[in-house]
């Protein structure tokens, strides 16, 4: 029976159709984790435009700040360059006062 020709009509078609019914099944199984995948990759790039989004903001904001941070150190500097000779003329007065407020400690004991 066996080494005749072959197995029988239904015992093929039993087992195409236990084979059919688990390609069934796995393709199942794989439509549902490409589904998933589908979703988890437009849930990443609705994240990624947003991030961009958000990067975008900042760095419009560091700019600003940037700016602002120049035009004040821009104004230090005028100053500083500006009153240097009255920095000093301060500073020797405050050293003339201190020698002074000494010399009477010193004078009074």
């Amino acid at each position: 029976m066996f080494g005749e020709g072959g197995p029988p009509g239904n015992y093929v078609a039993s087992g195409y159709s236990v084979y059919e019914e688990e390609n069934e099944h796995l393709q199942e199984g794989l439509k549902a984790k490409v589904n998933a995948l589908k979703h988890l990759s437009i849930d990443i790039g609705n994240e990624v435009k947003y991030q961009n989004k958000m990067l975008g903001e900042m760095d419009t904001d560091f700019d600003s700040t940037g700016g602002l941070l120049g035009a004040t150190i821009g104004r230090l500097k005028l100053i500083s360059r500006g009153s240097q000779t009255k920095v000093y003329c301060y500073m020797l007065l405050f050293a003339l006062f201190v020698f002074i407020v000494l010399y009477w400690v010193i004078k009074l004991r």
